[in-house]
C-alpha cells in the first residue's frame, strides 16, 4: 500500500508498505483523507524529534475495515474521525479525565508498519499519511457519514487543539477578549472557538496580510498584520487598552511566547499551543505576574476525544463550527511534496492528502 515514509533525511511517497491486522483493543482503518499539519513538517526538519524510519501523518478520517477482539463502538464500514491519544483509559490521569496527560499515551511509538521486512515506526500513534493504519479502539472516534471526510479529518488534530485550548484549557467566557498571535490551521480553530465561546473582541495577529479574510471568517473581530505596523502589541493595545483576558500564541517563537504574556491584561492567561525547539528558553517579567496573570502550557486542546470530537463533528452540523472552510487545498497522496511547499510557504490554511 501508499504512504509517505520519512528515512531520517527525506521524506516521499512509497507503494510498498504493509501494516499488521489488529489484534485486541485494535481498529484497523481505510484513510480517505488527511490533513497535512505543521507537527509533520516539524519531524522532518528535526523541531520534534521522532525516530526514523516512521510513517507520517497524524490528523486522518476514514472506514474501519476491521476491529480486534473487545471492539464494540465501532464496527467496519463506520466512518470515523481518528486521534493521536492512545492513552490506556486506567491510569489516574485518565480516571480525573485528563487523558492528554496519560504517561502511556506520550513518547511510545509502536511499529505495526514494514517495509521489505523491516520494522517502520508509527507517528503519534496515528501514521494518517498511509492508505491503512492500525490505532487504538480509544482513538477512533464515529461520525456521522454524511460529514466530508476530507473536512472531518482536521477535526483530529487542529480542531481538537485550537477549539479545545478556548473551551477546555482556557475556558473562555462570554464577552472576554481574546488576543490570537498566528493564524494558520490552529490559530483559526482558536478563533472560531473563541466565537462558540462567546468572547466579543477576538484581535488575530499576523504577518501574513493575506490571512485576514479566513481570520475574520473564523471570527476574528479585528486583525492586525504584523508586517504593516512597526509594534504590533502596541497596535493591540490601542484596540484592548488594558490588555486581554486570553493571549494564544500559535506560531510557536519565544519572542512572540513574550508579546503574548506582556498582552495580558490583570488575571489574563497566555496559552503556548506553538512549538519552538525542544531547548529553546522563553522569558517574562516576574513582576507582572503578581496580577494574578498565568502562563499555560496546552497539549492537544486538554481534549477528551471521545468526547469531543463527536461535540464538534454536531457543532459542524449545526453550522457553529467550520470545517470545509479550513480546507484549502485537496492533494493526491502522490503529490505530497507540492503539498509540503504550499504549507511551508504558507499558501494555505490546511492541505489535506487524499487516497
Amino acid at each position: 500500500m501508499r504512504g509517505v515514509v520519512f528515512d531520517g533525511k527525506q521524506a516521499r511517497v512509497v507503494d510498498d508498505l504493509e501494516v499488521r491486522d489488529p489484534g485486541p483493543g485494535e481498529v484497523l482503518v481505510a484513510i480517505r483523507a488527511a490533513g497535512l499539519c505543521h507537527s509533520d513538517l516539524s519531524v522532518m526538519d528535526g523541531t520534534i524529534p521522532f525516530p526514523p524510519p516512521v510513517v507520517l501523518g497524524h490528523e486522518g478520517a476514514g472506514v474501519v475495515e476491521a476491529v480486534g477482539e473487545g471492539v464494540t463502538h465501532v464496527a467496519p464500514g463506520d466512518h470515523v474521525s481518528l486521534s493521536t491519544l492512545a492513552n490506556c483509559g486506567a491510569c489516574a490521569d485518565c480516571d480525573r479525565g485528563r487523558p492528554t496527560m496519560c504517561r502511556k499515551a506520550i513518547g511510545r511509538p509502536g511499529q505495526p508498519f514494514s517495509r521489505g521486512g523491516e520494522p517502520l515506526h508509527q507517528f503519534a500513534s496515528n501514521s494518517a499519511f498511509a492508505e491503512r493504519t492500525l490505532v487504538k479502539a480509544v482513538q477512533a472516534v464515529r461520525i456521522p457519514a454524511d460529514i466530508p471526510l476530507t473536512s472531518a479529518a482536521l477535526i483530529g488534530c487542529g480542531v481538537l487543539t485550537g477549539v479545545g485550548a478556548v473551551l477546555n484549557r482556557a475556558r473562555v467566557d462570554n464577552g472576554e477578549t481574546v488576543v490570537v498571535i498566528g493564524t494558520g490551521g490552529i490559530g483559526l480553530n482558536v478563533l472560531q472557538g473563541a466565537r462558540i465561546a462567546g468572547a466579543t473582541t477576538i484581535v488575530a495577529v499576523d504577518a501574513n496580510p493575506a490571512k485576514e479574510a479566513a481570520a475574520r471568517q473564523f471570527g476574528a473581530t479585528h486583525f492586525i498584520d504584523a508586517s504593516a505596523v512597526a509594534d504590533s502589541p502596541a497596535a493591540v493595545r490601542e484596540i484592548l487598552p488594558t490588555g486581554a483576558d486570553h493571549a494564544f500564541e500559535c506560531v510557536g517563537r519565544v519572542g512572540l511566547i513574550r508579546q503574548a504574556v506582556d498582552l495580558l491584561d490583570r488575571h489574563g492567561q497566555a496559552v503556548l499551543l506553538g512549538v519552538p525547539g525542544f531547548d529553546e528558553e522563553a522569558s517574562f517579567l516576574v513582576s507582572s505576574m503578581y496580577l494574578d496573570k498565568t502562563i499555560m502550557g496546552c497539549r492537544y486542546g486538554s481534549s477528551r476525544p471521545q468526547r469531543d470530537i463527536a461535540l464538534y463533528a454536531e457543532l459542524y452540523r449545526q453550522g457553529r463550527l467550520l470545517l470545509d472552510e479550513l480546507v484549502t487545498q485537496v492533494y493526491p497522496v502522490e503529490d505530497f511534496a507540492r503539498a509540503v511547499d504550499d504549507a511551508q510557504h504558507g499558501r494555505v490554511a490546511r492541505g489535506v492528502l487524499t487516497f
